[in-house]
């Protein structure tokens, strides 16, 4: 069983267009399929789920949209803050915090610090991630113990980068699955998913399903990882 999944949820205001609804109505619905999806982490065990809820380049879509996505963030950390609270899941935020408005810093803040003692699922949300942006941040960090005479330059190696990024505490992730079909990490914890297996479903985000999981989990389970070294 994968110890970390990690999903790039692609597909919502395709969704969306094919049923000519306003792009908000597909993340609307994605937004469900996050809970059912994360439900069934739980239920299976998993230690950790990281979700591309909004990265740093969505910045560009249209500012209605954009805000109407924050709003929809932050309504659904409130209603599933008990029920996240219920399944012993943990929230925690992959990102950057500016630019994203005080509304969901607020309740973003409040279901973190709820949910800060619970021991089972780890649920990153990366909202407001980028993957360059967490390596620049993570090089800055380690530039200025440098700076500040904590660290020598021959002591940056992995461990040390690893160390300096958001998920410094957990597993990099063993499973990558992204929905929508298209064949790119779109700038999604590039350094973390080094050795990951890649699973990609033309399913639609809306559309995916626990059914789909399992599906993902089984061709997991299947692969032969080697991590660059041979097995007789």
């Amino acid at each position: 069983m994968p110890r970390h999944i990690a999903i790039i949820m692609d597909g919502n205001r395709r969704w969306a267009k094919q049923k000519k609804w306003l792009a908000i109505r597909g993340h609307d619905v994605g937004a469900q399929t996050s809970h059912v999806i994360t439900r069934e982490c739980v239920n299976l065990g998993i230690k950790a789920l990281t979700l591309y809820t909004f990265s740093t380049e969505n910045w560009k879509r249209p500012r209605a949209e954009v805000m109407a996505l924050m709003h929809l963030i932050a309504r659904n950390l409130k209603s599933q803050q008990n029920e996240m609270n219920a399944n012993n899941v943990r929230v925690r935020h992959l990102g950057r915090r500016d630019n994203l408005p005080d509304f969901l810093l607020r309740q973003m803040d409040e279901t973190i610090q709820s949910t800060s003692a619970n021991t089972g699922l780890v649920l990153n949300l990366a909202i407001n991630y980028g993957g360059r942006a967490e390596l620049t941040e993570a090089f800055g960090q380690l530039a200025a113990r440098v700076q500040r005479g904590e660290l020598a330059p021959e002591q940056i190696d992995e461990a040390a980068i690893s160390s300096a990024l958001y998920t410094h505490d957990l597993p990099d992730p063993d499973l990558l699955i992204r929905t929508g079909g298209e064949m790119r990490i779109s700038n999604f914890l590039p350094w973390q998913i080094a050795y990951a297996e890649l699973w990609v479903t033309p399913v639609l985000w809306p559309d995916f399903a626990a059914e789909h999981l399992h599906a993902a989990i089984r061709d997991y389970q299947c692969r032969d990882r080697r991590f660059g070294g041979v097995k007789d």
